[in-house]
């Protein structure tokens, strides 16, 4: 069974309600024919006008999470008229587990709807992206690849707990965490070697169930022998499967290196660290993309036994 089978046949048991807000695009609406005939879940596809049952309850929902920016219910509804903020209070609201948006608009839109009414998971204060690059059997973990461009350390740390949350949900096995840099455990020196330090002290503060190391070049993070000189003992050296990039830069650059050199598939943007799933799409997608990513983003909403 290939990586994406595995995740349609978990997607398919979750059973969960998937809305995409952009129902009036081609793509968008072939995608929810294929989502309901792979049964991935249950497709909520807003054409044009959006219900308007559900705008006092929506209004609520904004002015309640953000009261400075929504101060009257005016504001609040003028947001609402945005397909992608409606779409994500609905998953706010709990009437929709997961929505997947951006097939027609840029992605710091898909972003702001999802904070606006939905926020970030416990502990998290940023959101951000993931790639998942899958070639035969292998699955690895990019993150941050299209979100934040100079992450800060605390940034950092947050971006390898949400992968690693969210690894466990939609591959299934164990994260083990490399934070990467050009440096490998103090081989080279410099402010951007010291900032993934610093992320490092800060995951370890927050004392997390999976395995991290850092600094870590990237072939001391994926290659064995390559770890065993230059971070023996490290306990992900070697064998790390998420990898947390320093900077938007190298994250955005490695994975298109690796997709179009190495012949990985690149699957994504997930967006990561949501208090309930909301997925962005580019604007680029084609209809088994939106297809993919809502199977993912399902995953990310937690299996139903």
């Amino acid at each position: 069974m290939t990586f994406r089978d595995s995740v349609y046949e978990r997607a398919r048991r979750a059973g969960r309600r998937i809305v995409l807000p952009e129902g009036t695009d081609e793509r968008v609406r072939a995608a929810a024919t294929r989502i309901e005939r792979e049964r991935l879940g249950t497709v909520q596809l807003l054409e044009g006008p959006a219900p308007r049952s559900l705008l006092p309850e929506m209004t609520r929902l904004l002015r309640t999470r953000h009261p400075d920016r929504f101060p009257t219910d005016v504001a609040a509804a003028a947001a609402l008229e945005h397909p992608l903020t409606f779409g994500a209070a609905l998953v706010g609201l709990g009437r929709a587990d997961v929505m997947v948006g951006g097939a027609t608009f840029p992605s710091g839109d898909t972003i702001r709807a999802a904070l606006w009414a939905v926020g970030a998971a416990p502990g998290i204060t940023t959101v951000s992206g993931a790639f998942y690059m899958v070639r035969d059997d292998a699955v690895l973990t990019f993150t941050d690849c299209a979100v934040v461009p100079e992450p800060s350390p605390e940034q950092l740390a947050d971006a390898a707990v949400a992968a690693a949350r969210d690894r466990r949900r939609i591959v299934g096995d164990e994260p083990i965490v490399a934070l990467l840099s050009y440096s490998t455990k103090g081989s080279a020196a410099g402010p951007r070697v010291e900032r993934v330090r610093q992320a490092l002290e800060h995951l370890a503060r927050r004392r997390p169930d999976f395995a991290f190391d850092g600094e870590l070049q990237t072939d001391a993070a994926l290659v064995a022998p390559v770890a065993a000189r230059k971070a023996p003992g490290s306990r992900a050296a070697g064998r790390a499967n998420v990898l947390v990039f320093p900077d938007l830069d190298s994250g955005n650059i490695g994975y298109k290196l690796v997709q179009r050199l190495g012949g990985w598939e690149a699957i994504g943007p997930i967006l990561q660290g949501l208090a309930r799933p909301v997925a962005d799409l580019s604007r680029g997608a084609t209809a088994d993309d939106i297809v993919d990513t809502a199977a993912v983003a399902v995953l990310q909403a937690g299996e139903r036994s």
